[in-house]
């Protein structure tokens, strides 16, 4: 169940460069207070940095029918709607969203984005697409798996994409365990199926005689 606000937070306008249209989803509309919070204190974070989207004023929903634990969890006391959604805004007010909380990968402590190692690998030779998720670690709580697929033709390695990310990325970021795959566990609305990639991981590492750490 997702939280509502009726329709949008933020909007981008025909006067804005293109490069702020394509990039952002834009700046909040009139009479919406929107910011973003540090998921586990609900402070402010400075702009540029990563946290939850929230929202008050007249497009928040009232709650969920009969359902005030959900209504509470969704909407705090003072008012503001918990979008679920990790983004940045920056210091004129443009928004980036750049994930979703239950997707982020906890390990041992850090929080990692999916997508943030998702757009850093794209661009490496021979991967045609890529999806990051977290494959359970008794150790860490989660190890980062990065499910790929190659272009025709490539012949990379799950050690070539490990090197291409060593000393770019931070060292707990880079992708434990890389599976080669055709494609992708996909809902009915053509949305990749995050828990379904976490269960092949698990599984093709159990095929494979490895032992998760």
């Amino acid at each position: 169940m997702l939280p509502a606000a009726s329709p949008v937070i933020t909007q981008t306008s025909t006067n804005d460069l293109i490069e702020l249209r394509v990039s952002t989803v834009g700046q909040r509309l009139p009479g919406v207070e929107a910011r973003i919070v540090n998921p586990e204190t609900n402070a402010e974070v400075p702009p540029g940095t990563q946290g939850e989207v929230v929202c008050r004023g007249y497009n928040v929903m009232k709650g969920y029918y009969r359902m005030p634990e959900a209504t509470a969890q969704a909407i705090d006391g003072d008012g503001w709607l918990h979008s679920g959604d990790l983004g940045t805004m920056d210091a004129a007010g443009a928004f980036k969203i750049t994930g979703r909380i239950k997707d982020m990968i906890i390990r041992g402590g850090e929080n990692i984005s999916p997508r943030e190692i998702e757009e850093f690998l794209l661009p490496m030779e021979g991967i045609r697409d890529v999806q990051v998720a977290g494959i359970a670690s008794p150790k860490y709580g989660e190890e980062v798996g990065a499910f790929v697929i190659r272009k025709d033709g490539a012949t990379i390695t799950e050690e070539d994409v490990r090197d291409f990310c060593r000393g770019k990325i931070a060292r707990f970021k880079v992708p434990k365990y890389v599976f080669f795959v055709d494609s992708y566990p996909m809902t009915a609305s053509g949305k990749v199926q995050e828990f379904k990639l976490r269960e092949l991981g698990v599984a093709w590492l159990k095929e494979r005689g490895i032992e998760p750490v």
